[in-house]
């Protein structure tokens, strides 16, 4: 049978925990904190699409991919050729 001195004990311990826990819920839900994680969420995303896109026009060591590279500057060059034309068209 336990002691009162031990059931005290228990009930102080199961309340420092409660409050312990109550006070991790208040940090977590604070408005600053959930900005916070909010920025660190965005920033990981945002580092890995550049990490992606850049990982097509870089290969594993490091060495641009210049097949790659030509591919999209042709791709711009056509489509501002494009729109020139387009454009005179309409204009004329």
């Amino acid at each position: 049978m336990r002691t009162k001195e031990e059931i005290q004990a228990e009930i102080a311990a199961a309340r420092a925990r409660l409050a312990s826990n109550v006070e991790g819920l208040i940090t977590q839900a604070h408005p600053r904190a959930v900005a916070a994680r909010t920025v660190q969420d965005a920033k990981g995303l945002l580092s890995s699409e550049v990490d992606a896109v850049k990982s097509q026009f870089v290969d594993p060591t490091g060495e641009p991919r210049y097949e790659r590279i030509g591919a999209l500057g042709l791709a711009v060059a056509a489509s501002v050729a494009f729109l020139f034309v387009v454009r005179s068209i309409a204009q004329g």
